[in-house]
């Protein structure tokens, strides 16, 4: 008879776990996992990303990137004020060369350098916001201000008493150059009789330029101003703030009726939403190279002109009207200015060109 040797419980416990043990993979360190999971994104900030404007749109995307997205963003800011096209291209080189698998340059402004850059370093994929670019690993995602723009110029010719109204922003990208044609656009639709002062101070940011292109303006009987400007819109509303109520303020990006009550509307353009579908369709595999995606009016909570409280019901009721047949299409949006600018500094019109010599 055969006698069967039995083993003893723990000793088979013992000789199944090690066999686990021993088949099961090795894992990597938490830190290790998060490294190779998580894409790395940069975003480069011409100007100040506190700055009450286009720039601090840029810093609220990277905020809502951070908190809800699965990357590791990062952010440089107060690069260049003044748009200088070389320093932009190096502060884009060097993001470059610290293995980010996107950079997102805020601003038409950074057209040229994600052009360059993005020839040298073609395993990258570039974005640049508010951009009119493209390549085989560059693609532009634009919030179209323009639209918002054009309905700020119309609310202008509406409400302006003396029939002046000007223009001030800073550096003169496309987007910053569509805006203005757009606003001027808008302004003479419902106003052709309207006189236009238009001026580019060099330099988005500071105080005392912007305000004494203010000064100017308002000299020259502007009543109604509309600012595209980052931290150097202080120094209009401080401008504004001295004649006693008696000119009327449109700001832009956001919406600047909530801030003070000189703002008369504001053409909303938030273009941190840009920023954070570029980097959402990067992670869903959804980016593509070669586009420009546009989004515009249809988005009413991303691109829209506000107006403060005061303005006429029947003001309200034909920019509802006309913000319809801008969506419909029944209006075509001029992207061109041909007219001449106001120099501040001796009230005079020159040309266009005359303001690219300044400081030379």
């Amino acid at each position: 008879m055969f006698r069967v040797k039995t083993l003893k419980f723990p000793l088979i416990f013992a000789l199944v776990a090690s066999l686990i043990v021993g088949c099961a993979p090795s894992k990597p360190s938490g830190d290790q996992t998060q490294k190779q999971e998580k894409p790395k994104v940069s975003i480069l900030i011409p100007g100040k990303h506190n700055d009450n404007g286009f720039m601090e749109a840029a810093y609220r995307g990277y905020s809502k990137i951070k908190d809800t997205l699965p990357v590791e963003v990062s952010y440089v800011s107060d690069v260049s004020a003044t748009s200088d096209k070389d320093v932009l291209t190096e502060a884009m080189r060097e993001l470059a060369k610290k293995d980010a698998n996107m950079i997102i340059g805020h601003g038409g402004q950074c057209n040229e350098p994600a052009k360059t850059v993005s020839k040298e370093f073609p395993n990258i994929k570039f974005v640049v916001i508010q951009g009119n670019v493209k390549g085989d690993n560059l693609s532009s995602y634009v919030v179209k201000q323009e639209q918002s723009a054009w309905l700020a110029g119309a609310l202008a010719g509406l409400t302006t008493k003396t029939n002046v109204v000007g223009h001030i922003s800073g550096a003169w990208p496309t987007p910053g150059l569509l805006g203005r044609a757009a606003f001027y656009d808008g302004l003479k639709y419902v106003n052709p009789d309207a006189k236009f002062l238009t001026w580019f101070t060099g330099n988005l940011d500071d105080l005392e330029i912007n305000r004494k292109a203010a000064e100017a303006e308002i000299k020259n009987n502007a009543d109604i101003i509309y600012t595209m400007l980052n931290a150097g819109r202080t120094g209009v509303i401080n401008e504004i703030k001295n004649n006693e109520g008696k000119v009327r303020h449109i700001g832009n990006v956001s919406d600047w009726t909530q801030v003070d009550k000189q703002f008369i509307g504001s053409a909303v353009a938030d273009s941190s939403v840009a920023i954070f579908n570029s980097v959402n369709d990067f992670i869903n595999g959804k980016w593509q190279a070669n586009q420009v995606i546009e989004i515009g009016l249809k988005e009413s909570d991303v691109v829209k002109l506000t107006m403060a409280e005061d303005v006429p019901n029947e003001v309200k009721a034909k920019i509802n009207e006309l913000n319809g047949k801008l969506i419909s299409g029944e209006i075509k949006i001029k992207t061109t200015y041909e007219g001449k600018e106001f120099y501040p500094a001796t009230g005079e019109f020159v040309d266009q060109s005359f303001k690219s010599n300044l400081g030379k």
